[in-house]
């Protein structure tokens, strides 16, 4: 499979948009429950109810993107490995937020059941936010280190 994409003309440019397509979709979900936890958006429900809504979507679209990362790297491992930006992102910052991200993810049902959420839950969301635009960040820079 790996040197299909690294051999086809289209196929690694569809793989890299399913995965952007998937991040999308992912951060789009982990954004909008942080921003809830902030005091954003409408008040009409909870983060917690937030947070129950777009789970499937959440997973759902984590599961694009772990699989069309790994689909990605596996076609110029070689190349990604040794590229700080990719180690940066994949080695430090993926790890942490997915691990933050599931924390806060646990806690939003306990902090998020009222619309006032209380500081600690604030300050989650902002980290969460912080280190997905982080990752985000080291993920742009990995084609200038290439």
């Amino acid at each position: 499979m790996p040197s299909a994409i690294r051999g086809s003309l289209w196929a690694y440019p569809f793989v890299q948009l399913t995965h952007f397509s998937g991040l999308s979709l992912w951060l789009a979900t982990n954004v909008a429950v942080d921003l809830r936890l902030l005091g954003l958006g409408k008040k009409r429900e909870t983060a917690s109810q937030l947070s129950d809504a777009l789970f499937a979507w959440n997973w759902i679209g984590f599961c694009i993107v772990f699989l069309g990362g790994f689909l990605l790297f596996s076609a110029s491992a070689a190349r990604f490995i040794y590229n700080p930006a990719f180690r940066i992102k994949l080695g430090l910052l993926v790890p942490l937020a997915l691990v933050w991200h599931i924390i806060v993810q646990r806690k939003t049902r306990t902090w998020g059941q009222t619309p006032n959420t209380p500081a600690v839950a604030k300050l989650a969301g902002l980290i969460e936010l912080l280190l997905w635009v982080s990752v985000v960040t080291a993920a742009v820079n990995i084609p200038a280190f290439g």
